[in-house]
C-alpha cells in the first residue's frame, strides 16, 4: 500500500499496557508515526514485562500484542532536559496521548493549556480511569472494574451464577478505540482551524455506554434487562445456544423470515405450531422452544448443521480459543498476520479488522526500548555529544 490515511500525521504517546497502546495501534497502523515516550529508569512500557511468555530482552507477546508499528524513545518526562526534549518533540507533532490515571497528565504537564504555547494545533488526548474532571479523577482503575460497577457483568453469564466479566478485557479495547476516534476527529478539527484541544475518554464513560439499549429501556420504561439462559437474547426468539449431538451451535432466526426458512429446514411438526409462528409467540414460549429445538438438533452432530444452515440461517459453532484460531476461514481472509521479530523471525499476530481498498494493513514487530531515540533526538538537532551527555545523566 503505496500510501496509508495518515502518513505525515505524529502522535507522541505517554502509555502503558493495554488501553492506551491498543488505541494508538490503530493510528500506526493506518500510517501515523506513533512515538511511544518510555520511561527509562522503570525499564519502559510496563507489559513488556508482563508475562508469562517473553522473547528476547525486556520484551514480551503481550507487548508485542499491543504496539506494532510504532517507534520507541527513552525519555525521562520528570527532569529538566527531558522535558526540555518533550516540548522540542511536541513542536513537531500533532498529537500527545496517554493513559495516566486522571490526575497525572496536569501533574506532568501535558494538558492543552500546558502545551498551547509549545505548539497551538496540538491535541492532548486523555485516556483515564474515571476522567479528569470530577472527585474520582486521582482514582486507580481497571476493565474490570468497570465491567463491575457499569452493570455489564450483572449482564453476562447464566442466570443462576454470579455475574461474570468479559473472558478479555473489552472496556479497556472499546476505551481505545474511540481515544483514537476522539484523537483523530481532533486532529482533523485542528488541522482546519489551527487550534488544537482537549480530547478525554474514560474507561467508565465508555463501559457505561455499552450498556446500550437495556440502559435506554430502563431510563424510559425502568425496564430492567435480566440475563436468559444459553446467552439468549432477552427480547427475540430463537436466538441463544442450542444443544447438538456432540456440542452447542448458536443459532439466531432473529425475524419471521428466518423462522420460516429454520423451520422448513428442520421439517419438525411441533415447531410448525401456530404458537410459534409470530416473534411474540415464540417470545412467550421461549423455555418450550427451546427443549423442541434441541429434540431436533439432537439428532445429528454440530458439523452437520452448519453444513445444512450455512448461508441460509445466521449461526455459528461455539469453539475454544485453540479451535477459534485454527479455523481455516481466518486463514482465507487474511485475519493472522506474520510479523517477523528478532527473535521469532515466525511470529503471528492478529491482523487489523479495517481494510483499505480491499487490502489488510501491514504491520511491523514492535521495536525494543529506545529504537529510536538516537535518530529523533538527531532529527530534533541534537549533536552526537548532546545525546551522550542526555544518556550520562539518565535523561533518555
Amino acid at each position: 500500500m503505496t500510501q496509508l490515511p495518515l502518513d505525515g500525521v505524529r502522535i507522541i504517546a505517554v502509555e502503558q499496557y493495554g488501553a492506551g497502546p491498543y488505541g494508538s495501534m490503530y493510528l500506526a497502523d493506518l500510517g501515523a508515526e506513533v512515538i511511544k515516550i518510555e520511561n527509562p529508569a522503570i525499564g519502559g512500557d510496563v507489559s513488556r514485562q508482563t508475562g508469562p511468555f517473553f522473547i528476547g530482552e525486556n520484551d514480551s507477546y503481550f507487548y508485542q500484542t499491543f504496539n506494532v508499528n510504532k517507534k520507541s524513545l527513552t525519555l525521562n518526562l520528570k527532569s529538566e532536559e527531558g522535558r526540555k526534549v518533550f516540548e522540542e518533540l511536541v513542536r513537531t507533532a500533532d498529537a500527545v496521548t496517554n493513559n495516566l490515571r486522571g490526575d497525572q497528565p496536569q501533574k506532568l504537564g501535558i494538558t492543552y493549556e500546558q502545551l498551547k504555547q509549545v505548539n497551538p494545533k496540538i491535541v492532548c488526548g486523555h485516556l483515564s480511569a474515571y476522567g479528569r474532571d470530577n472527585d474520582r479523577a486521582s482514582w486507580p482503575g481497571y476493565d474490570y472494574l468497570m465491567q463491575a460497577e457499569a452493570g455489564l457483568m450483572s449482564l453476562t453469564g447464566e442466570p443462576d451464577q454470579a455475574p461474570t466479566r468479559f473472558g478479555v478485557s473489552m472496556v479497556d479495547f472499546m476505551t481505545g478505540a474511540v481515544a483514537s476516534l476522539g484523537l483523530t476527529a481532533g486532529i482533523l478539527g485542528a488541522h482546519r482551524t489551527g487550534q488544537g484541544r482537549d480530547v478525554d475518554v474514560s474507561l467508565f464513560d465508555v463501559a457505561l455506554h455499552q450498556l446500550s439499549y437495556p440502559a435506554t429501556w430502563y431510563l424510559n420504561e425502568q425496564h430492567v434487562v435480566q440475563r436468559v439462559a444459553r446467552s439468549a437474547h432477552p427480547a427475540t426468539v430463537p436466538c441463544q445456544l442450542y444443544k447438538t449431538q456432540d456440542s452447542f451451535v448458536f443459532l439466531m432466526a432473529m425475524t419471521d423470515k428466518f423462522w420460516d426458512v429454520l423451520v422448513d429446514i428442520l421439517d419438525d411438526e411441533v415447531l410448525k405450531e401456530d404458537r410459534f409462528a409470530q416473534v411474540a409467540g415464540r417470545r412467550e414460549n421461549r423455555d418450550v422452544l427451546t427443549t423442541e429445538i434441541d429434540r431436533v438438533l439432537a439428532t445429528h452432530p454440530t458439523a452437520h448443521w452448519l453444513e445444512v444452515l450455512k448461508g441460509r440461517i445466521p449461526c455459528a459453532p461455539v469453539y475454544d480459543v485453540p479451535e477459534a484460531l485454527n479455523n481455516q476461514y481466518i486463514r482465507d481472509i487474511g485475519m493472522v498476520q506474520s510479523v517477523p521479530h528478532p527473535h521469532n523471525q515466525d511470529m503471528e499476530i492478529l491482523a487489523n479488522p479495517i481494510k483499505l481498498d480491499g487490502q489488510r494493513l501491514s504491520g511491523k514487530a514492535a521495536v525494543a526500548m529506545g529504537n529510536d531515540t538516537e535518530v529523533l533526538l538527531k532529527e530534533l538537532g541534537y549533536s552526537e555529544q548532546e545525546i551522550t551527555h542526555l544518556s550520562q545523566n539518565n535523561v533518555v
